[in-house]
């Protein structure tokens, strides 16, 4: 009998942001999947969670794959775990969750946090349909993917870190007009949680002005 792999969702910041079930299967599981065991062993601490806990990142998703299959379909019950939020989303987990599936292994994913949801219901933007983009190209792909979603009328949601987030919006006025409607989100759920609305133009310079911290979700107007 195939075991069976858990999706888990950790929070984004406060701790208390985690779903009662999710600390019951993270308990009875046999294994943890942690995207960093240093990280994820203070939320284990925290709650008082003694399971067992296994490197599972980017860089070494692809070499442990086969054998963590092996494993589920030998019995073993497994969970994985980011550092915060959903896996798969922008995160470490999408290739174990296919994997699983084409192998008939049962998987369940448990609701939780994600950090663009908040961000996107706080923008003020529309919210009935929108499109997820996660990490825009860094180099490679990066003038090509702005000039495809120069046609988007869907609200457009970005993950961005504080080294990008000034230039990342004055691309977003050169390529999309200086006068589209934008919200920046940083440090959802901490203790500096900002959220910053107008246009990109006006945000691209509070960022020249004021040094970027903490993790950013840019929510976007789509073109009218």
């Amino acid at each position: 009998m195939s075991g069976k792999l858990y999706i888990v969702p950790t929070p984004i910041g406060n701790l208390k942001d985690i779903t009662l079930r999710a600390l019951e299967v993270l308990k009875e599981v046999d294994v943890i999947l942690a995207e960093d065991t240093r990280t994820s062993g203070k939320l284990m601490n925290h709650y008082s969670i003694s399971t067992s806990l296994r490197p599972y990142h980017m860089h070494n998703e692809h070499k442990t794959l086969e054998g963590l299959i092996k494993e589920l379909q030998a019995g073993r019950i497994m969970a994985i775990i980011t550092d915060a939020g959903t896996p798969a989303i922008s995160d470490p987990g999408f290739l174990l969750v296919r994997e699983a599936i084409r192998e008939d292994i049962p998987v369940e994913t448990l609701p939780g946090a994600t950090a663009f949801v908040p961000a996107l219901v706080n923008s003020g933007l529309p919210a009935h349909s929108f499109t997820f983009e996660g990490f825009l190209p860094v180099k490679k792909g990066r003038q090509t993917k702005f000039t495809e979603l120069a046609e988007e009328t869907r609200t457009m949601i970005f993950y961005e870190s504080p080294y990008r987030i000034a230039k990342t919006l004055g691309e977003m006025a050169k390529y999309w007009g200086a006068d589209r409607q934008a919200s920046v989100s940083r440090e959802i759920t901490k203790k500096f949680e900002e959220t910053l609305r107008g246009t990109v133009t006006e945000l691209e310079d509070h960022f020249k002005k004021n040094s970027p911290k903490g993790e950013f979700v840019i929510c976007v107007s789509g073109k009218e």
